[in-house]
């Protein structure tokens, strides 16, 4: 049986001035990651080895990106990372900066839990 998606977080992280897609992906991730907690792990004895944590990163270049890399920043299970194009570049004609947006989406995904717990 396939693992079972536990939940999914999105963050959203920039670069402002220096085109930085690494550091606006790393951001991303860590604004997404900053929003969740799994509690389930110690209320029911889970070993985070068990789990399995899949990153998307959205950006406008996504050759730009070190996926190895950014797995450093999560702090949990068995991390990849993939690239894909998305998020946004928003170019100021005044200054020829352009600001890189990043979008990210970190899944966690455990084996299938049925009939080892439940809430009491």
């Amino acid at each position: 049986m396939t693992d079972q998606r536990v939940i999914i977080e999105m963050g959203m992280g920039n670069d402002l001035h220096g085109m930085d897609y690494q550091k606006a992906a790393a951001r991303a991730i860590e604004d997404a990651i900053r929003h969740s907690t799994l509690p389930i792990f110690d209320s029911i004895g889970l070993d985070h080895s068990d789990m399995r944590v899949q990153v998307t990163v959205g950006v406008q270049d996504p050759a730009q990106i070190d996926c190895t890399a950014l797995t450093t920043g999560l702090p949990r299970g068995q991390v990849t990372v993939l690239a894909v194009k998305g998020g946004l570049n928003v170019p100021n004609p005044d200054t020829g900066d352009t600001a890189v947006i990043a979008t990210a989406a970190v899944e966690a995904f455990l084996p299938p839990q049925h009939g080892k717990w439940r809430l009491a």
